[in-house]
């Protein structure tokens, strides 16, 4: 019989710093592949139960049915991008009126910088110009840049699409590969694992865009009472900001306030700050924890370095897919006996529970094994 030595603490230490160190560098330098890959799996467990809705009742082809969920997806996005576009199409209509409020208001904000800190205009001025030249200097690279992020952006979009219709495709095919990877003893465990990736992603997603539908309805009620111009604009802005946890509302708010100080009166702009407060507090304390917070049980410690952490690593699109990644690995860690300390650390639960969701009654899915 032989005697494992189980290796001292330093060692698995340093193993698990160089595992982190190599995977964050994988994760940077690989986001132009997996930045899509990972937003066409979640749009493919999305659109999972579309295309299979195709396949057995439509009776089509499997090629077929992913490609018209695809197609569904692609007319989704681009009314919601249609709707946003005409709004700030009315904006832009407006822009010699704001040009002048915003004139005016660079004036007075002029006049009392000049009476608090004894700052003459002529010195502000000096400041503006020597920014505005600076700026100016790198016109030609930041155009060249804004071209560059034009073209990145469509091709994320179409890697994205393409990725999501062949992760539909090849389903069963990956589910097999996923299976097979590990030992048979472990099958039932990966079943399990899948199973609650696709439940939870789809119940989630399902209730962001629930959540984000409420507050875009809200905000636009409430600014086309007040009389607040671009009402449609500003709500529909704040829904799609909300997305992001935390950061999101207040890039909505700043937006807002800069739109409504340009077209209104100090008051409206009071209005719109309160609005979106308010909106922000009853989002947080009663809409997120009951459509949202039933389905992804992370704490708001994790939440919020988890959302920095994405945005260091890729950006935008990192603070989009932070808590959907960190709610899939969350269970698998309550999966693995090993990492269940680390499912507890990124859990939301003060008492002990059964974590698994396939334990609670009524909240049991069917078997969706891939290709089923």
């Amino acid at each position: 019989m032989t005697n494992k030595t189980i290796p001292p603490f330093y060692t698995k230490l340093a193993m698990v710093l160089i595992s982190i160190l190599a995977l964050g560098y994988l994760v940077i330098n690989g986001k132009e592949i997996l930045s899509p890959l990972i937003f066409a799996t979640l749009f493919s467990i999305m659109l999972l139960p579309v295309a299979k809705f195709f396949e057995t009742k439509a009776r089509l082809p499997r090629g077929a049915a992913c490609g018209v969920s695809v197609i569904l997806l692609i007319a989704v996005v681009a009314g919601v991008m249609y709707v946003v576009a005409s709004q700030i199409g009315n904006l832009a209509s407006d822009w010699p009126q704001l040009r002048d409020q915003v004139t005016t208001s660079i004036g007075n904000f002029q006049d009392w910088i000049a009476e608090h800190y004894d700052i003459n205009a002529a010195k502000q001025m000096n400041y503006v110009h020597s920014a505005t030249s600076k700026i100016l200097s790198g016109s030609t690279a930041a155009i060249g840049s804004t071209v560059l992020s034009v073209s990145s952006m469509l091709l994320f979009l179409i890697f994205m699409l393409i990725d999501t219709f062949f992760l539909l495709v090849y389903r069963t095919l990956l589910m097999r590969f996923l299976v097979a990877v590990f030992k048979q003893e472990n099958s039932v465990i990966v079943y399990d694992v899948i199973q609650n990736i696709q439940y939870i992603i789809r119940k989630y997603i399902t209730g962001l865009i629930l959540e984000m539908l409420i507050v875009a309805t809200i905000v636009c009620t409430v600014f086309l009472i007040g009389g607040i111009k671009y009402a449609f604009l500003l709500g529909i802005l704040t829904g799609l900001f909300n997305i992001i946890p935390y950061i999101g509302i207040f890039t909505a708010l700043l937006l807002s306030v800069l739109i409504t100080f340009s077209t209104a009166a100090l008051g409206k702009v009071i209005l719109v700050v309160v609005t979106i407060v308010a909106m922000h507090l009853i989002d947080s304390n009663i809409l997120l924890p009951v459509i949202v917070g039933s389905k992804v049980k992370i704490n708001a410690l994790v939440t919020i370095l988890g959302v920095i952490i994405g945005e260091m690593l890729w950006g935008i699109p990192g603070m989009f897919l932070s808590i959907p990644v960190i709610a899939m690995t969350k269970i698998i860690f309550d999966r693995i006996e090993s990492l269940k300390p680390w499912g507890i650390l990124l859990g939301d639960d003060e008492k002990p529970s059964k974590h698994s969701i396939l334990k609670r009654k009524g909240d049991v899915p069917e078997a969706e094994v891939a290709g089923s």
